[in-house]
C-alpha cells in the first residue's frame, strides 16, 4: 500500500514570499517604537545622572562623604595643635588597631587649593597611618571655616576622645591669641571651651601664666598635675623673680623625666614660698611716689623705676593681658 503524504498547514507569507514568523525571529518588529520614546528615555537618563551628581556634590560640601586622600597632600601644620605629647601606649594601640581593622573613623580636612588639604581633626590617626606606611587616609572634606571655628572643632574632638591636660588647654588659648585667631585670652577661653563649666575654665585660665613663663622651658608639661600647676602659677604671679628662678632651676637640672622636672620645679617653688613668708625689709626710698587710677578697680603707683599695680581688678587675667601687651609693645 502506498504511504500517504502528510500535509503541513499553510503558513501566511509576506509580499516577498517570506514566512511572517521568520521575520519575527530576525527581530524585525511589525510596529517599531516611535522616535519620541527614544528621546524621552535619553532625557530621563540625563536627569537621573544630573540628580546623582548634585547629590554627591551636596554630600561632599556638607561633609557627609568619605574620600580617600593621599597623605602627601595633607598639611598637618594647618592649625597650631593643642596636644603637646602623645602617650606611647595609646599610639601603639591605635597603630595596631588600624593595621588589623583599617581606619574606622575618617579624619577631617579643609580644601586649601588644588590637591592640598589642611588637617582640622584626626592628628593621632594621621600619625598612626604615616607610621604604618599607608598611602592615603579616609577623610571628610568640610567647607572652609573661619579660624575660630576650626580651632573649636579640633579641641572638641580631643576633649571627647582623649582629654587634654590643663597645661595643653591653656597653651592653645595662648597660641590662638598669638596667632590673632582671638583678640584676648578671655574670648579664647569662652569660645574654645564654651561647653566646659565655669570652674574648669577658671582652672585653664590659672595655667596661662605658667604657659607664658615656662612654656619654652618645660620638657614634660602635660605631666603637671592640677594642684602643682596651680601652685606654680600662683608663685609666678606673686613673686617677680619666680620666672627666672624656675627657668634657671630647669636649665641646671636638665631633667630627663617628668619626675626629675617636677622635683626641680618643687625646689624652686620652695624658694618662692620662703621669699613670701620672710620678705626682705624694703629700703626706704627717697623717690616721690605717684599714684593714678586709670580705670575703676586698678591703682598704678610709681616710685623711681618701680611700677606697682593694686586693686580689686588686679587678677591673673590682667597679668596675662599685660604680659601679652608688653610683648607687642616691645
Amino acid at each position: 500500500m502506498a504511504k500517504r503524504k502528510r500535509l503541513a498547514p499553510a503558513q501566511p507569507r509576506s509580499a516577498d514570499d517570506t514566512p511572517l514568523e521568520t521575520k519575527s525571529i530576525t527581530g524585525l518588529s511589525p510596529h517599531p517604537a516611535p522616535p519620541i520614546a527614544s528621546v524621552a528615555g535619553d532625557a530621563s537618563a540625563t536627569a537621573a545622572l544630573e540628580e546623582l551628581s548634585e547629590t554627591l556634590r551636596r554630600a561632599r560640601a556638607e561633609g557627609r562623604m568619605i574620600t580617600p586622600i593621599p597623605l602627601s597632600q595633607i598639611d598637618e601644620t594647618y592649625l597650631v595643635r593643642d596636644r603637646v605629647v602623645v602617650d606611647g601606649e595609646d599610639m601603639e594601640a591605635l597603630k595596631t588597631s588600624i593595621q588589623a581593622r583599617g581606619q574606622q573613623t575618617p579624619i577631617e580636612v579643609v580644601e586649601l587649593g588644588k590637591d592640598r588639604y589642611g588637617l582640622i581633626s584626626g592628628w593621632r590617626r594621621l600619625q598612626a597611618l604615616r607610621a604604618n606606611g599607608a598611602d592615603a587616609a579616609k577623610a571628610i572634606i568640610t567647607a572652609p571655616r573661619e579660624a575660630p571655628d576650626a580651632y573649636i572643632a579640633m579641641i572638641e574632638e580631643n576633649e571627647i576622645r582623649v582629654g587634654l591636660s590643663y597645661f595643653e588647654r591653656a597653651r592653645i588659648v595662648v597660641k590662638s591669641v598669638e596667632a590673632s585667631v582671638f583678640d584676648s585670652h578671655k574670648s579664647a577661653l569662652q569660645s574654645l571651651f564654651s561647653t566646659a563649666s565655669r570652674a574648669k575654665r577658671s582652672k585653664v585660665k590659672s595655667f596661662i601664666p605658667l604657659v607664658q613663663a615656662l612654656g619654652d622651658h618645660l620638657r614634660f608639661p602635660a605631666e603637671l598635675g592640677e594642684r602643682f600647676g596651680l601652685q606654680l602659677s600662683k608663685a609666678l604671679l606673686s613673686d617677680p623673680y619666680a620666672p627666672r628662678r624656675m627657668s634657671s632651676a630647669l636649665r641646671v637640672a636638665d631633667p630627663q623625666s617628668a619626675q626629675a622636672e617636677q622635683d626641680a620645679l618643687n625646689e624652686a617653688l620652695k624658694q618662692c614660698l620662703e621669699t613670701e613668708e620672710k620678705p626682705m625689709s624694703p629700703k626706704v626710698s627717697k623717690a616721690k611716689v605717684r599714684s593714678v587710677s586709670p580705670i575703676d578697680g586698678v591703682q598704678v603707683s610709681t616710685t623711681g623705676s618701680a611700677i606697682t599695680l593694686q586693686g580689686k581688678r588686679v587678677d591673673p587675667m590682667l597679668y596675662s593681658d599685660l604680659l601679652q601687651w608688653l610683648k607687642t609693645w616691645a
